[in-house]
């Protein structure tokens, strides 16, 4: 999970900028906006995440990408009538999202698979239902594997389910959060108990409105990218350092020992988005290895907006990701932080990764 704190994206120290935006609400309040990101290397239990190699093991030890390590829902025709770096709106025009994603699991090079669309104890979902395009991650806790539980199967479900409530079109798109609150409470309803932890991100394009809703619980997140530069971005929560917000199924006797919080404490956002502008949704496996001005050196070269183009750039943002988790003498996004904590880390942190990277295009039926 994202461990830098008070900076963006793992970067400097212009975090609260992000907030200052036209057009941006947040349930945030000022004294909020400099949150200071921490996590502690110590304390083991399935509510937190580990350190570097050995502690790392308790987070997530993935599997490998399925689907091919991509998948595309179209409905429809999309049309992308922008350029690159966003137009003016245009009242009366329906807007759609182009989205393709790509995505490792921290045990890709042990050939582990899985079925669905997870990479490694992260899972996702993209879906549609008439004018709005909704997008959710979700990172598993992988310290529940130290209980003999599978991390995965709990993010997995809930990303499933988060899915389905919106084909059926039981939602509202400006409530991201009712999604990710009829989800859990779905999952606490199974006859069958699902023991596990998560956090989670979804995001919602109302095409009609042109307005992005989105609902973030823990430190995965999302970034609205407008010619070449960040102007709108999720807020991560943490408890303590180390100690992200997540949802949580505990076994019978242990509720009050395992940490769990509401998914109504999910920081809340909207924003007016253009035609053009660049959506990247993805969990920590992403954040905590590439700092912002990476992510944007990537993005700069998507110079078109069909679904080749864009799952292309997926494949090198997320390729890159991985291969600098395994650089030893990486000075990843992680390591600076922790190096900011006392600790003497140094190298990328090898973690699954999950990238969902979408344009904003004109719809068409």
């Amino acid at each position: 999970m994202r461990v830098y704190s008070d900076c963006q994206g793992g970067g400097g120290k212009a975090y609260v900028n992000y907030f200052t935006e036209e057009g941006r609400t947040t349930t945030k309040t000022p004294d909020n906006r400099g949150l200071i990101r921490r996590r502690s290397l110590t304390g083991r239990c399935p509510g937190q995440r580990g350190g570097r190699e050995g502690v790392w093991a308790l987070i997530k030890t993935g599997v490998s990408p399925c689907w091919g390590m991509l998948s595309v829902l179209s409905y429809g025709r999309l049309v992308a009538r922008a350029v690159l770096g966003g137009l003016s709106q245009t009242d009366g025009r329906d807007y759609s999202l182009v989205t393709a994603s790509y995505g490792f699991g921290k045990d890709f090079r042990k050939g582990i698979l899985k079925k669905g669309m997870c990479y490694g104890d992260d899972a996702c979902f993209i879906a549609r239902h008439r004018t709005a395009d909704v997008l959710g991650v979700a990172d598993g806790v992988g310290g529940w594997r130290d209980y003999g539980v599978d991390p995965s199967q709990f993010s997995a479900t809930l990303m499933r389910t988060c899915e389905r409530l919106v084909k059926e079109g039981r939602f509202t798109p400006s409530n991201p959060v009712g999604i990710l609150t009829s989800g859990y409470y779905e999952l606490l309803q199974n006859k069958v108990p699902l023991l596990g932890s998560s956090t989670a991100c979804i995001v919602v394009l109302d095409g009609r409105s042109h307005r992005l809703h989105a609902c973030n619980l823990g430190d995965s997140g999302f970034l609205v990218v407008r010619a070449g530069e960040v102007v709108h971005r999720s807020d991560e929560q943490q408890h303590y350092f180390n100690t992200p917000f997540q949802l949580s199924i505990a076994p019978p006797g242990a509720e009050g020992v395992v940490l769990s919080d509401s998914p109504e404490a999910a920081d809340s956002s909207s924003f007016d988005v253009q035609l053009g502008d660049i959506i990247l949704t993805a969990t920590d496996g992403l954040f905590d290895n590439m700092p912002d001005y990476m992510i944007l050196q990537e993005l700069k070269k998507l110079k078109t907006t069909n679904y080749d183009s864009i799952l292309q750039t997926a494949q090198s943002i997320a390729k890159q990701a991985h291969n600098l988790a395994y650089d030893p003498n990486y000075m990843s996004p992680f390591a600076q932080f922790a190096c900011d904590n006392g600790l003497n880390v140094r190298g990328g942190k090898p973690d699954d990764i999950t990238v969902l990277l979408s344009i904003v295009a004109e719809y068409t039926d």
